[in-house]
């Protein structure tokens, strides 16, 4: 994983948008998170990628393909995979790059789907990146919508498992709930609200992240219970047959609702929001690296990723690691 060299404490931020003490952390949940300031997320991927492959003791030759898995993009074109590997600078070395992007559930959608590609043999290795600079694209005004980001990056090397391993993808599953799509969105970035059309509203407002809670939650409240359930019978597992379970660390109140709801344990339950925020597609993956780091779940475990993002998009996946 990596994050920008700034960490901002809820003090801090409190400071700076110059409210009194105890707002933004009430507000939020968040005592101290990354914002970025000179990085870019292609910067932030470059540094997540050589330490994944430090710890895969694999050199770059060994990769076929970099995917990157994340929700923001440094620029419109060219797309963010292809800036990485510049960034890692493998100019000189001709490797298959491209962007899958689920928004929040970009890493997951990306591991899914390379799954196939490398059991089938079309690659060998393959680096999943997940880096989201939210930063800039943040209503500061509005906390408890917009004050919820952090910026990170995450990176993983997949390939097949070898003769006699434990690890496999024992259920994976998508869905989109697409009455949900105007739920979570950046209306500015492609060329249905451009500088050049004629709009209803300022160009720069169209700029920012907006959200409308209420909406968002009730709808993952009501699908996520049965779309859960049908992860894991597909899987063959009972919730309490996993070791941890890494979500999308979309918010507080949706990790404290996620645990009731579906009776994670505390033991359980992956939470590092407190600490990053939520770091859109970089948030899940950094999860399920400190997860692993921290020994709280390790080869051979069980443990499923879970989550929702814009779209309204949920997904999961059951895996032995």
């Amino acid at each position: 994983m990596a994050v920008p060299a700034q960490a901002t404490s809820s003090q801090q931020l409190d400071e700076r948008l110059r409210l009194s003490p105890g707002t933004s952390l009430r507000q939020t949940g968040v005592r101290r998170r990354f914002l970025s300031t000179t990085e870019t997320a292609a910067e932030l991927a470059a540094q997540a990628c050589r330490r994944a492959m430090e710890d895969a003791g694999l050199d770059w030759d060994d990769i076929d393909c970099i995917v990157a898995a994340s929700a923001t993009m440094d620029q419109s074109l060219p797309y963010n995979a292809a800036l990485i590997h510049a960034e890692l600078g493998l100019s000189a070395q001709r490797t298959t790059t491209f962007d899958i992007n689920a928004s929040c559930l970009s890493f997951l959608a990306a591991l899914d789907t390379m799954s196939y590609l490398v059991e089938a043999g079309r690659y060998r290795h393959v680096l999943l990146v997940s880096s989201d600079i939210a930063t800039f694209g943040i209503n500061w005004s509005n906390l408890r919508e917009g004050g919820i980001f952090g910026d990170g990056a995450a990176a993983a090397v997949i390939r097949r498992t070898e003769e006699g391993g434990e690890s496999a993808i024992l259920s994976s599953k998508i869905e989109t709930l697409s009455k949900g799509v105007h739920h979570c969105r950046i209306p500015a970035g492609g060329s249905r609200y451009h500088p050049r059309r004629e709009l209803d509203q300022p160009f720069a407002s169209l700029t920012v992240f907006q959200m409308d809670g209420k909406s968002v939650f009730k709808l993952a409240s009501e699908a996520l219970p049965d779309f859960t359930d049908k992860l894991l019978a597909n899987a063959g597992v009972r919730m309490k047959d996993l070791a941890a379970v890494v979500p999308h660390q979309a918010s507080q109140l949706a990790l404290t609702h996620l645990s009731r709801r579906l009776d994670i344990s505390p033991r359980q339950l992956v939470n590092i929001f407190p600490d990053y925020g939520n770091q859109v597609g970089a948030s899940l993956p950094t999860a399920l690296h400190l997860c692993l780091t921290q020994g709280r779940a390790k080869r051979g475990d069980t443990i499923m990723m879970l989550g929702t993002g814009a779209g309204l998009t949920m997904g999961g996946m059951v895996l032995t690691l």
